[in-house]
């Protein structure tokens, strides 16, 4: 995934222990970053999102190999 294939407010998917989710991009990283406590690298070759869950709210970094970008939500 490039740094063009993800931009803030877009809907994505990934895995979690509990199976898919589904969230939406509230940050975008091409820098090295720290997040809840925990550092995250990141480059403009190989960026790192912050998204928010549509289920619970909450927030996680994952890099953006891990993001699935789905199709906007339809009110």
């Amino acid at each position: 995934m490039t740094v063009a294939d993800l931009n803030i407010g877009d809907r994505v998917s990934w895995n979690t222990p509990q199976g898919r989710t589904r969230g939406e991009v509230v940050e975008q990283h091409t820098e090295d970053f720290e997040f809840d406590g925990q550092k995250f690298t990141a480059s403009t070759d190989a960026p790192s999102y912050l998204v928010k869950s549509e289920k619970s709210g909450a927030q996680a970094a994952h890099k953006g190999s891990a993001l699935r970008k789905l199709k906007p939500k339809s009110d």
